[in-house]
């Protein structure tokens, strides 16, 4: 089934320049992986600090596999340090089914 996850981050405006290119190389890079199918980033008008990026995998067993990739742990090490936290995700199903 298929699955949306929403990955919501908040930076200074100072430093959403430096973010905006390590999501880009990370969508660059979830879009070659199994199960990805697309992906999208948002700015929040009311609070430009805030981002969302809402991506939609085949299988939450191919978003953990990503999740789980040296390969993207290599960048979210860099986002992290850039926001001076940890990244939080949500994952959603379709439907009303359990």
């Amino acid at each position: 089934m298929a699955v949306k996850v929403l990955i919501k981050r908040r930076v200074s405006q100072d430093k959403a320049k430096a973010l905006i290119p390590l999501v880009r190389q990370m969508r660059a890079s979830a879009a070659t992986q199994t199960g990805y199918i697309t992906g999208e980033t948002l700015r929040s008008l009311d609070n430009p600090e805030e981002f969302l990026v809402i991506s939609t995998w085949q299988s939450s067993g191919d978003w953990k596999n990503w999740l789980k990739s040296e390969e993207r742990n290599k960048v979210q090490e860099k986002i992290d340090d850039l926001l001076g936290g940890e990244t939080n995700y949500e994952i959603f199903h379709y439907g009303f089914s359990e």
